[in-house]
């Protein structure tokens, strides 16, 4: 059985005790108590079974920080946008003037809106981003007006009095 890694002295027992204690979630925390219980001594294999992790969990961040030290074990969040053209706050501002048009009775289309996005992402953008777009800042289709906003009711029965009749189908 391999003994028990050396914890290289980039703290004090004294701070890395506080270090460990600092840990914002459980995940630091694992990570943080792996160091701490392996400079106390114990075997990777027992600390790996306390935390209910690998074996190669432990030895991977016993190394990263003996390598790097604490900030070895700060991790950047996984999720996110990291791809986006535009940022949220650009695309919000870019759709609020587009808004103004919606509220006016003009109807808007995906096409219209993709010269607009691509002129503001400085690049050629495809449909499927506007879509995208829309998507994320809640836009939605609400389906077609009862009547069009351009419509005269006195044109519409002075066209049924004077038209001819359809005739039979065939």
């Amino acid at each position: 059985m391999r003994r028990p890694a050396q914890i290289k002295a980039w703290l004090s027992e004294m701070d890395l005790g506080q270090w460990t204690r600092e840990a914002q979630g459980a995940e630091e925390l694992r990570r943080r108590l792996s160091v701490w219980l392996t400079f106390l001594g114990y075997a990777a294999h027992q600390v790996a079974d306390w935390l209910q992790v690998s074996k190669q969990a432990v030895w991977l961040w016993v190394g990263q920080y003996n390598r790097q030290g604490p900030g070895a074990l700060e991790r950047a969040g996984r999720g996110g946008r990291r791809w986006g053209f535009l940022s949220l706050e650009q695309e919000a501002h870019l759709l609020g003037d587009w808004e103004q048009r919606a509220q006016r009775g003009q109807v808007l289309t995906a096409k219209a809106l993709r010269p607009g996005l691509a002129q503001a992402a400085g690049r050629a953008v495809s449909m499927a981003y506007v879509y995208r777009v829309l998507k994320r800042h809640r836009w939605r289709k609400l389906g077609p007006r009862p009547r069009h906003v351009k419509a005269s009711v006195r044109q519409q029965e002075a066209f049924k009095k004077t038209s001819r009749p359809a005739g039979p189908k065939r």
